[in-house]
């Protein structure tokens, strides 16, 4: 496999990656409540649940259905579905941002205590319960493991760590600020973070939607 193509798989794994992960929701609003708690080692363990949740999907698709998503029409429907999410996901991610509604205030301001539950478990049940999350291996997770897998069990695994990677980074980010004070981290640097990444994902729809166009033409 050229390593062009384990970088390129990658890097762009990562950055879909953080993009997901800037958004707040579930994870985040825990991530950040425990933090306030618990200091750094949250974002860690909660991104360790959280992994799990996706190396559980990531085997489910590349063994039960890697026959499958190799079929010209499915491929290349997921590929275009894949696109049209991105592009979905990244507007929101600007418009967002540019009108200032999303802020790691509000976030910190939802339900967070795990409780009993501990906080790996937590990382599991906080992914499984948001229907973004869902969503998004179901087109845009799922058109990347499409693409790994025409490079073998390697192209896959470039997919997975970066993805994974992009979620402890920004776990490990947020409970360093909470821990801290929030000093360094302040919404206009968050909102910044937001656009870039929102550009990122309209650019890389348009890829996505391409290629699925070009399978399906055949």
């Amino acid at each position: 496999m050229p390593d062009a193509a384990v970088v390129a798989l990658f890097t762009t794994s990562f950055v879909v990656g953080l993009s997901g992960a800037l958004m707040p929701g579930p994870v985040t609003t825990v991530t950040i409540a425990e933090s306030a708690r618990q200091g750094f080692r949250v974002g860690p363990l909660i991104t360790l649940g959280h992994a799990l949740t996706e190396v559980v999907i990531v085997i489910a698709l590349a063994l039960g259905l890697s026959v499958v998503l190799r079929q010209p029409l499915i491929a290349g429907g997921i590929g275009l579905g894949g696109g049209l999410v991105l592009l979905w996901m990244g507007w929101g991610l600007v418009s967002s941002a540019w009108r200032g509604t999303v802020s790691l205030q509000l976030a910190a301001g939802g339900s967070g205590p795990v409780g009993r539950l501990g906080l790996v478990p937590a990382g599991i049940v906080t992914s499984l319960v948001n229907p973004y999350w869902l969503l998004w291996w179901a087109t845009v997770g799922a058109s990347y493991v499409v693409f790994g897998l025409q490079f073998g069990w390697l192209g896959l695994a470039a997919v997975f760590v970066g993805h994974i990677l992009s979620d402890l980074s920004w776990n490990c980010l947020l409970s360093l600020a909470v821990a801290s004070g929030r000093r360094f981290l302040s919404d206009r640097l968050y909102r910044g973070l937001l656009a870039v990444c929102g550009l990122f994902l309209i650019g890389l729809s348009v890829y996505f939607a391409l290629y699925g166009v070009r399978v399906l033409r055949g």
